[in-house]
């Protein structure tokens, strides 16, 4: 996989984040693009493997857009500087816990969980750290996770959420607006040539967390 003409292209592309720009280099763009369609298509089939309910998401599902909605956005650039996927049940847009793959000069990570869920999924989430907290603390803190996920990532409210106990002993785990996991890449690890075979171990050790996360979602779409 020609991860090297990715970044070089992304590289360019913060520096000239302009249609004109883009216009010109359009052939450049197509061809990181297919590089990295192929890399998800090599990637994919080993991620099912390792978990079946992917089994049914293809490569296009997954994938998100190099183009960015600036309609409510300060920042004006008409593209992002990264590729990036989301291999989750549904699709990138589904609501469940899922694999994330970013491509970013310098910036470049895998994680996944679940982003910014609507109030039913997160109290749903909320519901079952609560229901099941030594199970959640145990995943989290397992030395083979750690090794790559160091702490759950995002906003938190200040106070206790609403509908749970404010004296209870792990309030802050249930703060969380997001419960995702992030491990940062180095633009040398991405330029190995089986990365994907490197990836995949990683993953795994993130399984067990999807699997709580998506019980919780199990729970509100099996009762809709």
């Amino acid at each position: 996989m020609d991860f090297k003409m990715i970044i070089e292209f992304l590289i360019d592309l913060e520096l000239n984040n302009n249609r004109y720009w883009f216009r010109e280099n359009k052939s450049r763009y197509d061809a990181a693009r297919a590089t990295f369609e192929q890399f998800l298509g090599v990637l994919l089939p080993m991620l099912q493997e390792m978990d079946p309910s992917l089994e049914d998401i293809s490569v296009k599902q997954s994938i998100f857009r190099i183009y960015r909605d600036v309609r409510f956005s300060k920042n004006k650039a008409p593209y992002k500087n990264n590729f990036g996927a989301f291999i989750s049940h549904g699709g990138r847009k589904s609501p469940y816990a899922g694999y994330y793959i970013h491509l970013e000069p310098d910036r470049s990570f895998i994680g996944g969980g679940i982003y910014k869920p609507d109030s039913i999924v997160l109290k749903a989430l909320r519901n079952e750290i609560f229901e099941s907290t030594d199970e959640f603390k145990k995943i989290i803190s397992e030395k083979s996770f750690l090794q790559y996920f160091h702490k759950i990532n995002g906003e938190k409210l200040k106070l206790a959420p609403k509908g749970f106990p404010k004296d209870f002993g792990d309030i802050e785990l249930l703060k969380y607006k997001s419960y995702t996991v992030t491990h940062s890449l180095k633009n040398d690890f991405l330029l190995q040539p089986d990365v994907y075979k490197k990836i995949i171990p990683i993953f795994k050790k993130q399984k067990k967390f999807n699997d709580f996360l998506n019980r919780a979602v199990n729970r509100v779409y099996s009762n809709s």
